[in-house]
């Protein structure tokens, strides 16, 4: 149980309603703020406004997946009031407090080293990062079927990335009876797309090898998708960019040659934002759970006598 912790909710989404709930299923005390536009009832929390005073109670401050854009503004998919989490309110937090987010900007995480706070990026965990890409990649396969006039089984996919969502992605299509080919990096990248029966390429040689495609799928966070390589791109063919913004591909050339591209990223929050929620409210309160627990072990400890 998470009796007597202060939770405060900073901006977020749909998946953060699952979160909420799990927290005050757990008894935390739970402030939103960012909610006013809110039309579902969320039992046992409070509703606030950015004050310093908030703040100031937290034991952990929970922000959007993207946590803050480069100003310190933070989203809310239920509020049209601008939110900026600026030094002076991150200052209020007390020194024990926890700062949790999907992954963080260069923004955020220099403003958590500079006040010595605690930052938590949900997204760089292996765990966290695997559960997710599970509905990142239906949800892909979703805008697939949605902007192609065939099917997924008998097309000609590529997977750029082989990463955690790569591997879930190729394996998803290849199970619908695509013809996947993936573009790798590394070696060992390499070695396990052969091993699943995936044609391999490496992506040094993705001039030569996108003239013979139906559907290609993006997760590499760096303009990949060139101009030069969209030259070779066959114009029915669809891109869906899965990286984080600005994404892979240039999108001005691909809109020039006709060929639709398409940027996605966050796709857990769109298509399925309740498991998606239920992954990161897991990951979340077993981590606050965990560390209670050893801090109360720390205090018996130094509570025992010496010598016993």
């Amino acid at each position: 149980m998470l009796t007597g912790l202060h939770i405060v909710f900073l901006g977020g989404d749909a998946r953060h309603l699952e979160i909420i709930r799990s927290f005050t299923d757990l008894d935390a005390n739970v402030v939103v703020i960012g909610y006013e536009d809110l039309h579902e009832q969320l039992l046992e929390v409070q509703h606030s406004k950015l004050t310093r005073e908030v703040l100031r109670n937290a034991d952990v401050l929970i922000l959007p997946v993207v946590g803050t854009d480069d100003h310190g503004r933070v989203e809310s998919s239920f509020s049209s009031e601008t939110l900026l989490l600026n030094k002076e309110y991150m200052s209020s937090l007390p020194k024990h407090a926890k700062v949790c987010t999907g992954i963080a900007k260069s923004y955020l995480r220099n403003l958590c080293v500079e006040l010595g706070i605690d930052l938590i990026e949900l997204f760089s965990r292996d765990d966290v990062a695997i559960y997710n890409s599970i509905p990142t990649a239906e949800g892909a396969l979703l805008m697939a079927i949605q902007h192609t006039d065939i099917t997924i089984h008998g097309s000609r996919c590529m997977v750029l990335g082989l990463g955690r969502i790569g591997l879930t992605l190729a394996g998803m299509l290849q199970r619908l009876g695509a013809h996947v080919k993936a573009g790798v990096q590394k070696p060992e990248q390499f070695a396990r797309a052969w091993e699943m029966g995936i044609e391999p390429f490496y992506t040094k040689d993705l001039y030569d090898e996108g003239v013979n495609v139906d559907i290609i799928f993006n997760t590499v966070p760096e303009q990949i998708l060139t101009s030069r390589v969209l030259t070779r791109i066959p114009h029915h063919a669809i891109i869906i960019d899965l990286a984080s913004k600005p994404g892979g591909t240039d999108f001005r050339f691909a809109e020039k040659r006709g060929i639709k591209a398409l940027l996605a990223p966050s796709l857990p929050g769109l298509v399925a934002p309740r498991t998606a929620g239920r992954i990161l409210a897991r990951t979340l309160c077993q981590l606050i759970q965990d560390e209670r627990s050893q801090n109360r072990e720390q205090m018996d400890i130094l509570a025992c006598p010496s010598g016993l």
